[in-house]
């Protein structure tokens, strides 16, 4: 798979005043997304990508900005579209992360914690303790050594499964489920121009 068009948080910002305005993605969880978000964007959670994958990239149509924290599960959104047929794809530099320091507006919600911050928390807290307990039950330094195997795994497939699995709590939930459905109304209407405009604008804002 050929590497993602990146595209800087200036250059979705003047985008989106364009003639034909690029969609904008959001593939992290509901949480994040309610937490804050690029306005006018669309939440659809990397998770519901994957199940539809084919329905999302047949649904899509003109230039699609992906975004998420801080680029990874973007590329990881974007790789499964581009094979599935989607075109004019591209991935939002550095994330949400770099569209909150480059100053461009965000709509904010009830704060939670980023996806990526909850697993350095878990991480981190299993590693240590194990370290801890190891000092009475030497066979706990095992645990860390499997963290750090997990993690080098995750590095060389570019996937965390630690996340994943985190994404599914209750905590990483919004009140109102993500449904493919409710995502296609938005999307199937939207062709280009102001009408893609004024679809993204209403769409989980």
């Amino acid at each position: 798979m050929t590497s993602p068009l990146r595209i800087a948080p200036d250059a979705v910002a003047a985008q989106l005043d364009d003639p034909v305005a690029p969609t904008l993605l959001d593939v992290r969880t509901p949480a994040e997304y309610e937490t804050a978000h690029v306005p006018g964007s669309i939440n659809v959670p990397l998770p519901l990508v994957h199940e539809h994958v084919e329905t999302l990239a047949a649904a899509l149509d003109g230039p699609v900005v992906l975004i998420c924290q801080a680029g990874n599960r973007a590329r990881t959104a974007h790789d499964a579209l581009a094979a599935a047929g989607a075109e004019q794809l591209s991935v939002l530099d550095g994330g949400m992360n770099a569209h909150t320091a480059a100053g461009h507006p965000v709509r904010r919600g009830r704060r939670r914690w980023a996806l990526e911050r909850q697993v350095r928390l878990v991480v981190g807290g299993i590693v240590a303790g194990s370290v801890l307990a190891s000092i009475r039950f030497p066979k706990a330094r095992f645990l860390a050594g499997g963290i750090g195997a997990g993690l080098t795994l995750a590095a060389v497939t570019d996937s965390c499964a630690m996340g994943a699995a985190l994404s599914a709590l209750p905590y990483n939930r919004a009140d109102q489920p993500v449904r493919l459905d409710d995502v296609l109304d938005v999307l199937r209407p939207a062709t280009t121009g102001p009408a893609r405009a004024t679809a993204n604008a209403t769409a989980n804002s």
